[in-house]
């Protein structure tokens, strides 16, 4: 296995070469943009189809297209450029094709900054588009899971017949950290709905226009019975010192890095606080947040944004438990003394001062 030193972003482009991705569309937006570039030197070297859209209307049909084709395929953007495509996007939920999204995520809204944030947590996990739908939502903490996890949603994608997206941000592209760069076998899923050409077999369909209001609550339905197996099956989290916890962070990507941080040093103050760090923003980790819920005295959500995620945390915990908020915005990234002083005003209000004196 290869040790290298990489961006978030390389990483995540090699690991859709890796991944066996035949066909990359996408259009230039900071701070995503090394991967396009990355992508438009080693896909014409390896005989794969690399084209620069002229906007990222035109790209998400270009994927919709391959996706339909039966291809590996995926395209890339910020915040901006996925509000663009969100009309496509839906479409591809509603066709159930499978396909890979990347939102390098950047300051908003409108056009914002080009800094990191976090604040595109409603537009991928409620749905940036219209319908009832759902996307799986993976969300890296480092390079080595933006590679990881760049493999997982290709093989996500393929499984559900599903788009899949990994939601970074700036932080996350454009920090450079060593990299295990490990050999992948693309897995191989049946494509038996792909339009591949019709000679010697029946013609296929692939549409989301169902004008026939009971064909469209059917397929609808159908469309919410996999949401319920994927919500039962691919749950991923990661935990971090939760042994004897009272305080319970939750955060993810970039402000669960820098969360790690302060629980170390709260822990040195004898603060009994640890962090859950949900990798599945959808699905999300509902159960496991409930569970804690049972456990712990309060939690703390860690956001780069004005609280998104939070409703999800509410939600999964009740009301038994006070929940509590940081966040940042703008692309300010809290620096984890504001976090451990927040951990600390916690610790005063919830817990007897013998367990942390």
């Amino acid at each position: 296995m290869t040790k290298v030193l990489m961006k978030g972003n390389e990483a995540i482009a090699e690991a859709a070469l890796r991944a066996g991705c035949q066909a990359y569309f996408g259009y230039p937006i900071t701070p995503q943009a090394e991967i396009l570039e990355y992508l438009s030197g080693r896909m014409p070297e390896m005989g794969r189809v690399f084209i620069q859209a002229e906007s990222e209307v035109a790209s998400i049909n270009m994927v919709f297209g391959a996706a339909a084709g039966g291809a590996r395929v995926m395209t890339s953007s910020s915040g901006p450029g996925i509000s663009l495509m969100a009309e496509g996007i839906s479409y591809l939920a509603a066709a159930e094709l499978p396909c890979v999204l990347v939102n390098i995520m950047r300051g908003g809204p409108g056009l914002g900054g080009i800094q990191p944030t976090q604040s595109d947590y409603f537009q991928a996990t409620k749905g940036g588009g219209h319908g009832d739908y759902h996307l799986i939502v993976l969300a890296p903490a480092s390079v080595q899971e933006a590679f990881d996890l760049t493999v997982l949603a290709f093989d996500l994608a393929d499984k559900y017949r599903n788009p899949v997206m990994i939601l970074g941000d700036g932080a996350i592209g454009q920090v450079m950290e060593p990299l295990e760069l490990r050999e992948v076998q693309p897995r191989a899923f049946p494509k038996d709905w792909a339009l591949t050409g019709a000679k010697g077999r029946e013609k296929r369909k692939i549409r989301s226009l169902l004008l026939s209001p009971t064909e469209l609550e059917e397929h609808n339905q159908r469309l919410q019975e996999k949401y319920a197996r994927i919500e039962r099956e691919e749950v991923r989290y990661a935990e971090h010192m939760l042994e004897g916890a009272e305080i319970v962070i939750v955060a993810f990507g970039t402000a669960g890095r820098i969360s790690q941080t302060a629980i170390r040093q709260a822990r040195e103050e004898g603060i009994p606080v640890g962090m859950l760090r949900p990798i599945t923003l959808w699905p999300f980790p509902y159960d496991r947040l409930a569970a804690l819920a049972q456990e712990v005295s309060a939690f703390l959500v860690v956001e780069l944004n004005a609280g998104q995620m939070l409703e999800d945390v509410k939600l999964a915990v009740g009301k038994e438990v006070p929940v509590h908020f940081y966040g940042r915005m703008g692309g300010v990234l809290p620096m984890p003394e504001e976090i451990l002083e927040q951990i600390r005003s916690l610790a005063a209000q919830f817990l007897p001062q013998p367990a942390f004196a």
